[in-house]
């Protein structure tokens, strides 16, 4: 069953401003891990703006489990649908625990408080993702890996099957962006529908089941890494020369993009 269809978005932040989204059309499944790719300022987060319901403003029609999101309220937005933002420094350094707990805001009456079964839940979401023993940290003394995961750990316990990713792994070290996306990986394996923003075309190829392409604000490609990552694409949308080469362990065989010396 689709869990997201946009059907010809079209969108515009005033009448007679220039056009930021043009007739993009995707549809999203249970367990895909979509990698949406373009340079910045192609409209990737005005793309996902909408999928949230937070710009309605737009022209064509975007249907949530089979439910046209302009009709929903935030709320019931919110309980099928989670955003992960880039990590940030944050402002207060509450405990690892409660910024998870902060993901039960759309479940939870207004002044009501979490539940021993909600903080139960919270503690199995940074199980599952490998911080548990973090719970009791301060959020803004742990790694920039660890506070995705755990901005990731909150949106589980949104209890939401479709989470939408904003560049999970921007300003992320070496380490800490793979260990981010194999849980990502394992999230999708277990039947949620990620669409992430990404400007690393090899994440694309090692993670990703399907990818969108976004130039000068439409959809120029879609489908399998393999099949549409190729090296003229890459040359059109980021004006980079590269060789897409296959790559092959004991585990598995890839595509990976190696820029051209030719460019430096």
């Amino acid at each position: 069953m689709k869990t997201l269809d946009i059907q010809s978005l079209n969108f515009a932040y005033s009448k007679r401003g220039p056009q930021v989204l043009r007739d993009v059309s995707f549809t999203t499944e249970s367990g895909d891990l979509l990698a949406v790719l373009g340079p910045n300022g192609v409209g990737k987060s005005t793309l996902f703006k909408c999928m949230l319901g937070f710009l309605r403003n737009y022209a064509g029609k975007i249907y949530l489990n089979g439910s046209d999101i302009k009709t929903m309220t935030h709320k019931e937005i919110a309980k099928q649908i989670a955003y992960i933002p880039q990590s940030t420094y944050p402002v207060f350094n509450y405990e690892v625990l409660d910024v998870v707990l902060m993901g039960l805001t759309s479940s939870l009456k207004v002044l009501s408080s979490p539940k021993q079964e909600h903080i139960d839940e919270a503690h199995a979401a940074l199980e599952s993702l490998g911080i548990a023993h973090l719970a009791h940290a301060g959020y803004g003394e742990i790694s920039g890996g660890e506070r995705q995961l755990a901005l990731i750990a909150r949106a589980l316990v949104q209890k939401s099957k479709i989470l939408i990713m904003d560049e999970p792994t921007a300003n992320l070290d070496y380490g800490n962006q793979f260990r981010v996306m194999q849980r990502i990986s394992g999230l999708a394996k277990d039947g949620y529908t990620i669409i992430l923003s990404t400007h690393n075309p090899d994440h694309a190829f090692l993670y990703a089941n399907r990818v969108v392409m976004i130039h000068k604000g439409t959809v120029i490609a879609d489908g399998s890494p393999d099949s549409v990552l190729d090296a003229d694409l890459i040359k059109t949308v980021y004006g980079v020369s590269v060789k897409v080469e296959e790559f092959e362990n004991s585990c598995r065989r890839h595509n990976l993009c190696i820029p051209l010396d030719s460019e430096f």
